[in-house]
């Protein structure tokens, strides 16, 4: 076994075997009963309701808190309608879409049909592929959830609106705009221009035919968006970062009740096992997360960035846990230097293996410009067989279940047993990288993400760009870490010297190479909510083909893959100047 393979699935048996022994279902499955009589919006009396049970539990077992109250910008959709050939079809305005006061907006309906889907992630950041079509001054009806890509393609060709089918009976709840949490200067100009609806998959139909016989159609929307001082709940200190969202849709038994009831459960048993802990874990319920587009969390990177950039070591999202059917982590997220970690401790709770993907631009993550080792979002969901034989499409929590962001998401959406099997994979996930002496992640494991990067870039770049000195100093970085590793102490506490200089050495290339890989902001900036490709700088790569035979077209492709490269080959240095440091 490697020394990197050590440090990654090292544990601590006996803590964790006491620890996961008293993960219970007593207060979580309670508090989830609680929550689904709770409609929590962000910023509502509802809501508040809920932090209030949250902050009793916490309070009787002695757990520190602090309550945060930041402005953030919020929108909360009302009614909504659409009107064609004299029916009105049932709608909901997904939250940011411009709100036209209730009255119509009227104009020509046309179809453009929809693309992807086929991916839980895909909900969040597919785009409009318009085929020619003009739609300036026009509404179209397209096919998919009213995703941020979807709507910044929209306003691009000058649609007048957006009317979105949904794949099925219900209409999902969501939010259209690409502004990761609260706008400042740079991305207030972001904000949707259009008003925007959803309408089910039956109306979708009846609507396609009528927009194929040349029809008129009438979208009218009402939303409070606006300036509301929301909660936050946190079990301070440092260093590992434990955080959801309380706020929901609806009842949002499954998104998320089962998640903030986990995390209110492993604020108790690690509390119960605080004088063992090596490092100190931080829990955070946000609000403003379905509302605000992750308003909550990115006001607390902004808040705290500069702790989280010096003390945090790591960030664990808890989405949709413990919900029916839900019996693989096929849809699980973690990145590269966490994957070995996130399967030693999935196989040796659950049993399962997990297919860890690359995590999407979603699910407040906001803290991917800082550079902080993350794992987890959404959590166990169902299998794909299974979702097949219930003849169900992608959605993007509650374990696979169409009752995902509708009224449908209530009580049967949890299960004791998931909810149970979950709450201890957390445990276990997060205990491990709060004792382990040495940080558990593999950074040979990012290098190889990196090169396999390079290497698919490269192949669609062909001879119009070399990235030969992003290879270098990657294959620099790669020897500077097998050393790296080799040399990684092998005795000591998280207090010793040497573990200490070999963890900041860790942390440092976080900084470095987690947002060259998943940001093209500086630190402390937001990307907008679209998915970011790897090695974002260089992605345009993807497109040399379109470019070849244009003078003009390739030199742009060329300056910008340079000043890219640039980028890339520079941060490698640095973290090959950190680990041999």
């Amino acid at each position: 076994m490697s020394r990197a393979a050590e440090i990654t699935g090292w544990t601590d048996a006996a803590l964790e075997g006491r620890l996961l022994d008293g993960v219970s279902l007593k207060v979580p499955w309670r508090v989830v009963e609680d929550f689904s009589k709770l409609t929590r919006l962000s910023g509502s009396p509802e809501e508040r309701r809920a932090f209030e049970i949250l902050m009793r539990h916490l309070e009787k077992w002695g757990v520190p808190h602090r309550l945060h109250e930041p402005m953030c910008f919020i929108s909360i959709p009302g009614p909504s309608t659409v009107r064609c050939n004299g029916a009105a079809y049932r709608a909901k305005t997904p939250a940011m879409s411009v709100s036209t006061g209730g009255q119509d907006v009227t104009g020509e309906l046309v179809y453009v049909r929809g693309t992807g889907g086929e991916s839980a992630y895909d909900v969040f950041s597919t785009g409009v592929e318009f085929g020619g079509a003009r739609v300036a001054g026009k509404i179209v009806l397209t096919e998919g959830m009213a995703s941020p890509g979807k709507v910044k393609d929209l306003m691009a060709a000058g649609a007048l609106a957006g009317i979105f089918v949904n794949p099925g009976e219900n209409i999902h709840e969501g939010i259209c705009t690409t502004i990761w949490g609260t706008p400042d200067l740079d991305a207030s100009p972001r904000q949707p221009s259009i008003p925007v609806v959803a309408v089910n998959h039956p109306d979708g139909a009846a609507l396609i035919r009528a927009a194929q016989q040349e029809a008129r159609a009438s979208v009218a929307t009402q939303l409070d968006t606006g300036w509301r001082r929301i909660p936050g709940r946190q079990a301070p200190e440092e260093f590992v970062l434990l955080h959801g969202h309380l706020d929901g849709w609806h009842f949002g038994v499954g998104d998320n009740a089962t998640g903030d009831a986990t995390m209110l459960e492993l604020a108790r048993v690690f509390w119960r096992h605080r004088r063992r802990l090596a490092r100190t874990l931080r829990i955070a319920w946000w609000s403003g997360h379905s509302h605000g587009r992750y308003a909550g969390s990115t006001w607390y990177s902004d808040a705290h960035g500069l702790d989280l950039a010096r003390h945090g070591v790591a960030q664990v999202n808890c989405d949709s846990p413990g919900c029916r059917w839900a019996t693989t982590f096929n849809h699980l997220t973690a990145m590269s230097e966490t994957v070995p970690l996130v399967d030693a401790a999935i196989r040796a709770v659950a049993g399962i293996t997990p297919q860890p993907e690359r995590p999407p631009r979603a699910g407040d993550y906001s803290f991917n410009d800082i550079g902080l080792s993350s794992f987890y979002m959404l959590s166990s969901t169902m299998s794909e067989e299974d979702r097949a034989a219930k003849q169900y499409y992608a959605v993007g929590g509650c374990g696979g279940n169409i009752a995902w962001h509708t009224e449908d998401d209530l009580m049967e959406i949890a299960d004791k047993d998931n909810l149970l099997r979950d709450m201890r994979v957390y445990a276990a996930s997060v205990l491990r990288v709060l004792q382990a002496p040495v940080h558990p992640f593999d950074w040979t494991q990012t290098a190889a993400e990196f090169r396999e990067t390079l290497d698919k870039y490269q192949k669609a770049a062909g001879d119009q760009f070399d990235f030969s000195p992003a290879r270098a100093a990657l294959d620099a970085l790669h020897a500077g870490l097998e050393t790296f590793y080799a040399k990684a102490p092998g005795r000591g506490t998280a207090k010793t010297a040497a573990v200490r200089r070999f963890n900041a050495a860790q942390r440092r290339l976080g900084r470095l190479l987690i947002p060259v890989n998943y940001s093209r902001m500086p630190a402390f900036w937001h990307d907008p909510a679209v998915n970011v490709a790897p090695l974002p700088d260089l992605a345009p790569a993807l497109g040399a083909s379109r470019a070849a035979g244009n003078a003009a077209q390739e030199g742009i492709l060329r300056a910008h893959l340079t000043r890219g490269q640039n980028r890339l080959a520079w941060t490698l240095e640095q973290a090959r100047e950190a680990v041999e440091g």
